[in-house]
């Protein structure tokens, strides 16, 4: 006869990109694998990187400029002006509504 173990609780869900964990509603689960679970941040992330490869394959003025979008993100993050306190809630709330 076996005892469960009374120390195992169940835990929450893991968001796979970022490893962090969440409530099941803060997550987005993917069609075929229902397992797969992604929190919204790096669901944002992972279509801004979507929508970046396929500017790559086909040029257009939009694409250039959510390239340059992009560009000038990089330097931001690379410089840490993310994190200062004014700036960095500035440009967090500019980020939501940037592609």
């Amino acid at each position: 006869m076996t005892v469960a173990d009374e120390t195992s609780q169940a835990q929450a869900p893991v968001c796979w990109c970022c490893g962090n964990q969440f409530e099941e509603n803060d997550l987005v689960r993917l069609g075929s694998h229902p397992e797969v679970g992604v929190c919204f941040g790096c669901a944002r992330f992972l279509h801004r990187r979507a929508v970046g490869q396929e500017d790559q394959r086909r040029t257009s003025l939009a694409g250039r400029i959510r390239s340059a979008i992009s560009g000038v993100r990089e330097w931001v993050i690379a410089h840490n002006w993310h994190r200062l306190p004014l700036v960095g809630l500035l440009l967090q709330r500019l980020d939501r509504h940037l592609p």
